[in-house]
């Protein structure tokens, strides 16, 4: 999904280009109309100056002044150029300007009309401008035709330069403006993106609510996930505080219970067995109590290190287990860190190490890799390892493989409630040295 500023800065970016591109073909246009339309004043005034100067002497020759007011009809080549024909076509004067050059033929109109056209003739593009007149002499009436006939090169050079000029000044205005609209953007949504950071910072486990100071229209917004946060906080904190006193509320009647199993007579009742079940509901009250209170998938998760965590339980499984000798392995590397919450990390990592002991011949190891999100976690031992049918059923809360072995049979299981509350499952398999080895995938801490 693209980003809020790409949004931003792409929509502006196609406006901007549009509107320059109307703007520039608007200009572009308006000089085109202007620069032809003086074009054609000019050919008109050029055409009313030859009017004015053109006279017959007695001889019945035309007779024009050797230099116009307009010096372009006196220099040859230059690109204005005047011819007057009779009514047969012959030319009866040319400019100066003509000498040399290789022109359309003049055309002739009757009296009183005007003709004005472009044709390429030679390779050069011409505009040509025609008037028909009656001359009338002192004698007779003589048909004339009177043609101005200029160059299109300058024309279009000059509406090239323009076009060019205008081009580079639009392209250098838009990447000024877009760079203006971008510093802009950046600027006004740079408070979105503080706030995004400091979201990444909590769901990193870096920071526990929002500290900014931010606009009146994002206010509203961070301090309601403040209060959210702190909220939850509370929530799970009189959750714990709870489940703390219904443990200890629970745990006196058990003490008392249990002191009045001791004197009662052997004869009554089986004090073993009923000690026994006192222990294990004892023991069920202080596990449920541990695992209610696990922070599962939260929105605020700590940023833990796995590795020391790692050497903290296999040093207490040492003591526990002293009689096996069992070598203890941690491989996790050492930047190895997730984001879960401390007290489900040494729930879940010590119900499998305490496991992996418990069956274990003489090796218990943990091992790591890293993915692209998270750490795969591996917990295996050299022990008889279990059985493929065997796998559903020790994840049952209850499943036991073997009753002779100590414990309760939720342990495993509950060490997989706590992983799916991460979105992640309990996959058990067989160990290269031998057991099994339970993989788990826990969120990757920056």
């Amino acid at each position: 999904m693209i980003s809020l500023r790409a949004r931003l800065i792409l929509a502006a970016s196609v406006i901007l280009s549009l509107f320059l591109v109307v703007a520039g073909y608007a200009l572009q246009t308006a000089f085109y109309k202007s620069a032809e339309q003086s074009l054609r004043e000019n050919l008109h005034g050029y055409l009313n100056l030859l009017l004015a100067s053109a006279d017959f002497d007695p001889q019945g020759e035309i007779d024009m002044p050797a230099r116009l007011l307009d010096t372009k009809f006196s220099l040859p080549s230059s690109g204005l150029y005047g011819i007057i024909i009779d009514a047969t076509g012959k030319p009866l004067w040319k400019s100066l300007s003509t000498v040399g050059i290789n022109l359309p033929t003049p055309q002739i109109l009757p009296a009183g009309e005007t003709h004005l056209h472009t044709l390429m003739y030679d390779e050069e593009e011409y505009m040509v401008l025609s008037y028909g007149v009656d001359w009338y002499t002192a004698s007779d009436k003589r048909p004339l035709t009177f043609n101005i006939i200029t160059e299109l090169r300058p024309f279009k050079t000059q509406v090239y330069t323009f076009r060019r000029t205008l081009g580079l000044w639009l392209v250098g205005l838009a990447l000024a403006l877009l760079v203006t609209q971008v510093a802009i953007l950046i600027w006004g949504l740079r408070p979105l993106h503080n706030v995004r950071q400091e979201l990444l910072a909590i769901d990193g486990g870096k920071q526990t609510r929002i500290a900014g100071r931010y606009p009146s229209e994002l206010r509203l917004l961070t301090q309601t996930i403040n209060e959210l946060i702190d909220h939850q906080h509370a929530q799970q904190t009189r959750y714990r505080h709870a489940l703390a006193d219904l443990a200890h509320s629970l745990k006196t009647p058990l003490a008392v219970l249990r002191g009045a199993i001791a004197e009662l007579p052997a004869s009554i009742l089986n004090k073993n067995t009923l000690d026994d079940q006192v222990q294990r509901m004892d023991h069920i009250v202080a596990h449920q109590l541990q695992r209610a209170a696990t922070a599962g998938s939260t929105a605020v998760r700590q940023s833990i290190a796995l590795a020391p965590l790692v050497d903290k339980l296999f040093a207490a499984m040492a003591k526990v287990y002293r009689d096996k000798n069992i070598r203890f392995e941690n491989t996790l590397p050492d930047p190895c860190r997730v984001r879960v919450d401390a007290g489900d990390a040494m729930e879940v990592l010590g119900n499998l190490i305490d496991n992996a002991s418990k069956w274990c011949r003489q090796q218990v190891r943990v091992q790591a890799q890293r993915q692209t999100s998270s750490w795969s976690i591996c917990v295996e031992d050299d022990g008889p390892g279990i059985a493929a049918e065997q796998v559903a059923l020790i994840l049952q809360r209850g499943g036991r493989i073997d009753e002779a072995m100590p414990g309760q049979g939720i342990g495993l299981a509950v060490a997989h409630e706590i992983i799916s509350n991460y979105a992640s499952k309990l996959q058990i398999e067989r160990s290269p040295l031998g057991g099994a080895a339970f993989w788990l995938a826990l969120p990757l801490a920056e």
